[in-house]
């Protein structure tokens, strides 16, 4: 496969599979990786990425449960679907799909699809000005809100379908009543620490549709990892 410019191969930490990555363009954090790992595959797990960017969260998660159905990556901007959907090929992976759209303008035929959806979303506000706006868009709910991804994990979900994203810690509060809001019920949180004794500053959330009430909190995980 031949690269186009100012990409590169990187290697994934399971399954011996490498990702498309560019400068350019947003390059996955250890964010991407924490979420990956924080959810269990069931088999036959149908599930899809929501704001995908290069598929780092859907292929390194499937690295880590082979055992799914398929994998779905939804990504708005042309250039990140495309370094998807290549690094699919180049992996050999057969039961991925990547699809370029808005996660707001999901077509209806994917309606109550997925058994596991996995966000990690855009979570800073704030303007954009000295940002590189295809950059920005990653990082800062721009081109979409919290609520939206809530309601379109909503519709997009089977009943008992689970939905996990990864969020600020801060913004805790206001996840969780978005999920619970729309039928998403919390059920499993875990806090993310920089070092042991520090604040957390992140957290990880798994919620499923139309479950009854009942929250397991996590011991705390501290990020040994890097940003890439």
């Amino acid at each position: 496969m031949i690269l186009k410019e100012g990409e590169e191969l990187e290697d994934l930490f399971e399954g011996n599979l490498k990702i498309i990555q560019n400068r350019a363009f947003y390059r996955f954090t250890s964010d991407s990786v924490l979420l990956s790992r924080f959810v269990k595959g069931k088999k036959r797990d149908v599930v899809a990425d929501f704001c995908a960017g290069s598929g780092i969260v859907g292929i390194h998660f499937y690295a880590l449960n082979p055992h799914v159905s398929s994998v779905t990556l939804f990504e708005m901007q042309e250039e990140l679907s495309d370094m998807s959907a290549r690094s699919v090929e180049l992996n050999g992976l057969k039961n991925f799909t990547a699809v370029c759209c808005r996660v707001q303008e999901i077509g209806r035929e994917y309606d109550d699809r997925f058994s596991l959806i996995l966000c990690n979303p855009p979570y800073e506000r704030g303007g954009f000005e000295k940002e590189d706006y295809k950059k920005a868009i990653c990082r800062k709910e721009i081109t979409i809100t919290l609520p939206e991804i809530v309601e379109a994990a909503y519709r997009k979900l089977r009943f008992g379908g689970r939905f996990a994203l990864v969020n600020r810690a801060d913004r805790l509060a206001e996840v969780l009543f978005a999920m619970k809001a729309r039928g998403i019920e919390p059920k499993r949180l875990q806090f993310v620490r920089g070092k042991e004794g520090a604040k957390p500053y992140l957290f990880l959330v798994e919620g499923t549709k139309g479950a009854k009430e009942g929250l397991d909190i996590l011991p705390d995980a501290v990020n040994t990892l890097k940003n890439f």
